[in-house]
């Protein structure tokens, strides 16, 4: 996979392993376009990367989606380079019913139905393109959810990106889109702060750094790895 040159559309680019990513690719000279809810956020980013492109746009939201497509076919024609980064956690505890599922944000809506709408209204634009791709970032947790039981949804939805992408990969690849999955680790993120907070796991040993995954990841990219997973090194 050539990792330059390419025009790539990140959702979710502003914090995390979406910025981590944006960061690595501007550096090898590729047009890097990130979009996001928080509009301090897409600012901050594009203080910290030269020439870094933002757009606010809520993933979630169809008609959000259908702008972001809109207004990335109308300038940024030359795309090749969708990367489905965007995604939340909560902890809902199955035990009340139907309260905690009601009480915040749609994991399904923003996790698994935008990434596979994103996908399918970008599908014309990047087929036929040069090293045209997809990337879906899921997580460790869609095969190991014994290990955050208290997410439930989240481990699910992941689990069904996942499959997605397995079944993505085989019908786009006679258009010449690459399917990639990345699936991290346990990784420092603002990923459901809250309940990080409350569990002192802002920062642990056993959590990796975003730009430490973002080199892992994509140094298997380069070599063509469909499903890129980076497995912690534990420490006691």
């Amino acid at each position: 996979m050539k990792m330059n040159n390419n025009t790539i559309l990140i959702t979710g680019g502003a914090t995390g392993i979406g910025f981590a990513m944006a960061k690595y690719f501007g550096r090898l000279g590729n047009k890097i376009i990130i979009c996001g809810r928080r509009q301090e956020r897409l600012e901050q980013a594009a203080k910290a990367i030269p020439g870094l492109h933002t757009l606010k746009c809520d993933v979630a939201d169809q008609g959000s989606r259908q702008d972001l497509f809109e207004y990335i076919k109308k300038n940024f024609v030359d795309i090749n380079m969708l990367f489905n980064n965007a995604g939340i956690q909560r902890d809902i505890d199955l035990t009340n019913g139907i309260v905690d599922l009601r009480s915040g944000e749609d994991e399904i809506a923003v996790n698994l139905t935008a990434p596979v709408y994103l996908s399918a209204l970008f599908t014309p634009l990047l087929a036929k393109k040069e090293n045209a791709a997809i990337v879906n970032v899921s997580s460790g947790l869609a095969f190991m959810p014994e290990h955050a039981s208290r997410a439930p949804v989240y481990c699910a939805v992941k689990a069904g990106l996942h499959v997605f992408s397995v079944t993505q990969r085989i019908q786009l690849a006679p258009l010449g889109i690459r399917v990639i999955e990345l699936i991290p680790p346990m990784v420092e993120s603002e990923l459901n702060l809250e309940s990080r907070r409350k569990r002192n796991m802002v920062t642990s040993p056993n959590m990796m750094k975003a730009d430490e995954f973002v080199e892992k990841a994509f140094a298997l990219m380069e070599q063509d790895t469909d499903e890129i997973r980076v497995e912690m090194n534990w420490k006691h």
